[in-house]
């Protein structure tokens, strides 16, 4: 955490800044962590984050958008909220807290959204040297809302939830009959095997069980 901590008041940078490291164990981010597939729900109401803005870096004010939606979306039975790009509303961006990634069995691919209004993920990243590793394709591009119906697995990813697997995402339409439900997998009851297969694969890595081949760790003395 890195705040101005400097004797100003006014509009500016601040002069002076204090860093804080804090370090502390902490239980799986969503209930059932990687053993259940979360539920979804397409946020289409709210923007998270707009081109040219703040969406790319991980400040104080970067989530607070996301609050009111996240809170509707659970209370609504949705863990998980999905969020378009501002200016189209025709690409996908983000989860509420972490990337989004689909994962193509048929093609081999990992898909991931590339834009501006999307945090860097350093465990996106990861995740990504790992399934070149694993022999997928890694496209990370523009992903058309349409494109849903092609991924057999769909997963969050971030520092705190490492890997989330997501069973289901919904539009929700006037009417029921305008609602649309995207399913991955074969049950959306059970973790897909590529899924697991990068989850086991990072966490092995950040546990030191398998060799950092890419020089990722670091010890601190």
């Amino acid at each position: 955490l890195l705040f101005g901590s400097g004797a100003r008041i006014g509009l500016q940078p601040a002069d002076e800044y204090t860093f804080i490291i804090m370090v502390m164990p902490v239980a799986d981010y969503y209930k059932g962590g990687l053993s259940s597939p979360v539920d979804g729900i397409l946020i289409t109401d709210f923007d998270r984050a707009a081109p040219r803005g703040v969406g790319n870096v991980k400040v104080a004010g970067n989530y607070a958008a996301d609050m009111l939606p996240n809170m509707r979306s659970k209370k609504a039975g949705f863990p998980i909220g999905l969020y378009l790009d501002a200016a189209t509303q025709s690409n996908i961006e983000e989860f509420s807290t972490s990337n989004f990634v689909g994962i193509d069995s048929d093609n081999k691919k990992y898909v991931t959204p590339k834009s501006s209004s999307v945090l860097p993920s350093i465990t996106n990243k990861s995740l990504m040297k790992i399934a070149e590793d694993e022999g997928l394709t890694v496209e990370a591009r523009n992903v058309p809302l349409e494109e849903l119906e092609t991924f057999d697995e769909v997963m969050a990813c971030g520092t705190a939830v490492v890997v989330t697997p997501v069973g289901s995402i919904t539009k929700l339409g006037e009417t029921d009959e305008d609602t649309v439900k995207y399913t991955f997998g074969e049950s959306q009851e059970e973790v897909g095997p590529i899924t697991r297969r990068l989850y086991d694969r990072v966490r092995a890595i950040q546990y030191g069980e398998e060799e950092d081949k890419n020089g990722w760790l670091y010890k601190i003395h």
